[in-house]
Parts: structure tokens; sequence; C-alpha cells
């Protein structure tokens, strides 16, 4: 890394330490992101010697005595207790649980801050045994801002290389970049994170469908046409277990079509969204030509829009159809990608004579990054009448 980038879920954290509530603040995100290098950048400039950092991934059994240990070390120092790679601690998130309801009986308030990298089991963890405990702190794939202060990629390389910082000092290198995407991120991920821990029949048929999931970049695709194409038998409730999956380790999202019935929303077939320009490059293997460039511009802003944490679908009724619709509160926001693809006419119009209350804007390559700054407070600005 050129500099160290100070990703947005530090300015939270340090808001969530700030108001002194005390819950556990948790950090979860993509692996390869920087999550542990910006934490401890931002302890060490804001927090210095006031933390307690350990890592269940440095010691050779992170067992409960190991978590209790580490608890009693920051209390008595007072300071707050860091723990890296907790999923690695067996029964973990119950451990958790109990010292720190321990510590609020006796009015021994420890922060906690917990952060590792199979989002799948920290996320099961937490909805299993610490409900109401925590604060969440989500990491992203990084954006074009990001990718160009770190490392000077251009808008170009973004579309094609971007995502994964620890992937942009092999980018003159095609080949090389491939296969550490391939087998040091995707690979890991599927293998560490979730096959390791997930209940799946067929592991070479889960890998299969990833690969075609990827190669449907911001498009529509029946679950149907999908099960098609796996070498296997199996039924639609397969593919959707697959899917969930995989957006559990943030590898992609699944948009359903908006509707005022939310019956019509679950029964949609989903719009694929990577969450990252790099994985859709996987699939290509090679130089966009104009369609693909523009499948990759639409996952770029569609990620961007992920980001934001509100409700996001797209929409579509016979051949009209409008990429993205955001839904923040009571506004609407329809989102159309501009990027010189050819696409299906007349679905912007459509969607506003049945959705008054919507507003469109319009994305383009020109006033993208102004978008990808401050995603929302650009839909408040620029929305049409």
């Amino acid at each position: 890394m050129k500099k160290i980038i100070e990703l947005p879920f530090t300015q939270q954290l340090d808001n969530h330490i700030k108001s002194k509530t005390n819950l556990i603040q948790v950090v979860i995100g993509p692996r390869q992101v920087g999550k542990t290098t910006t934490l401890l950048h931002y302890l060490e400039t804001r927090h210095s010697g006031k933390y307690h950092y350990v890592s269940a991934d440095k010691v050779f059994h992170a067992s409960a005595d190991w978590i209790r240990e580490q608890w009693h070390v920051a209390t008595q120092a007072n300071r707050m207790l860091v723990i890296d790679e907790i999923q690695k601690c067996e029964n973990w998130s119950e451990i958790i649980k109990a010292l720190w309801d321990q510590g609020q009986l006796q009015r021994k308030n420890t922060l906690c801050i917990l952060a590792g990298s199979s989002s799948l089991q920290i996320q099961k963890g937490l909805t299993e045994s610490l409900t109401g405990r925590f604060q969440l702190l989500r990491v992203h794939h990084w954006n074009l801002k990001e990718s160009a202060d770190g490392y000077a990629l251009t808008f170009e390389d973004y579309l094609n290389f971007g995502g994964y910082p620890g992937t942009y000092p092999f980018t003159k290198n095609p080949k090389e970049w491939r296969d550490y995407v391939k087998n040091s991120i995707v690979g890991t991920v599927v293998e560490k994170d979730i096959l390791q821990y997930q209940s799946v029949r067929s592991p070479a048929l889960f890998k299969q469908a990833f690969e075609i999931l990827i190669a449907y970049p911001a498009q529509e695709i029946s679950y149907t046409k999908l099960l098609g194409q796996l070498q296997d038998r199996g039924n639609t409730d397969l593919i959707r277990h697959y899917i969930a999956l995989f957006e559990g380790a943030y590898l992609l999202k699944a948009l359903e079509k908006f509707s005022d019935k939310v019956i019509r929303r679950k029964s949609s077939s989903p719009k694929i969204l990577p969450l990252a320009p790099c994985l859709y490059q996987l699939s290509v293997a090679g130089h966009y030509d104009p369609d693909e460039r523009g499948h990759a511009f639409e996952l770029a802003v569609g990620a961007q829009l992920v980001r934001t944490g509100e409700e996001l679908f797209y929409w579509r009724e016979g051949n009209s159809e409008v990429d993205f619709v955001l839904k923040v509160g009571k506004k609407i926001h329809a989102i159309e990608v501009k990027s010189g693809r050819r696409k299906r006419g007349g679905g912007m119009t459509q969607f506003l004579e049945k959705y008054k209350r919507a507003r469109p804007v319009y994305i383009t390559p020109e006033n993208y990054l102004e978008f990808e700054q401050d995603p929302l407070g650009y839909l408040d600005a620029t929305a049409g009448p």
C-alpha cells in the first residue's frame, strides 16, 4: 500500500467510542480490504497507549480461557480490548456475551472491538448470542477514490481490477493478478469462510455456481436459468441457498425487483451484483468490449449504492427497465446508469408514471466521482422533478 487510507468505518468507530454507549464494536466486511491495517492505524493515531490488541491467529489455541485472560488484562489496565480474527476462538460469542454482561452488572465497562476475516462465522455468532449488545461497522470493497488515493488507479484500471487493494500491485501482469484474485482471495473465501463451516452438498457445484453468477454482472437472470447451467440436478432452493452464502461472504448481492407488494419482490428473478469490478473481470479474462465495459461500470455504481446501507432494488416490466431503485425512507430514487451501452428504452418514463414519488437520477462516467463521494447527498441534490 502506498499510503494508509482512512476507510469510512474508522470515523463511525470514533463516533461510537465518543458516544460512550459501551456496546461491543464489531468490524465486519470482505477479506483483503485492509480491515486490520486500517483499524491498527486508527488506534495508534487516536488512542495510542489506550488499547490492548491481540489476534487469535497468533496463538496456538485461542480458548475461552485465553479470551477471559485478554479481557482481564484490558480491564485491569483500563484499556479498550481489540480482538482480531475472533472467529478462530471456540465458542467466542458466548464467552464475550458472559464477560460483557458481567461487566455491565459490576459497572466495569470494558470497551471491546472485535474483527475477523470470516464474515459468515462472525455474523452467525452475533445473531446467536450477542443480540442487543453490539454495533456493526461495515467495511466495503475499495471504491474508485480509495483506489486512486492509495494506488493511483485510473478509472479504467478500476473497472478492470478494482475492489481488493492487495491485488493492485499485480495489475501490470494480468495473469499473475488473475491467479492471485482467484486463488488467494476468492478461493480462500469459498474454502475457509463458506465450505469449512456451511453445509454444501457438492463443493464442486458450489464453485461452479459462483463462476456462472459473476458472468452476469448487473443483469437479471431467473433461478431456473441459473439452475439449468449447473452440471447437476437440483431445484431453485439450492440456487437461493448458494446465493445467500455468497452474499454473506461479501462476494455479491442479489437484488430483488422493486414492487409495492413484498410477495412480488420475494418471488422475482434476482439481479446479480458482484460487489467489486474485479470479480467480473475474472469471468471476462481480457479487455472489455463496449457491452462488457457498460456492465462493469453499472456494477461499480451498484456496489457504491450497496455501501449506503439503504434498500436497493431494480425494476423491469416487459422490455422496460430501470437499473437501480434506492428506497430511503419514503424517498424513491430511480437510477439510470449511462455508459454508452445500448439498453431497452422507455423504462424511466414508465417507472415514474407508475411511482409518482420517485425521482430520476442519471449516473455517467463524467459525474461518477461526484456521486461516489456522497451517494445519498448526490441523489438528493440532482434528482429530477
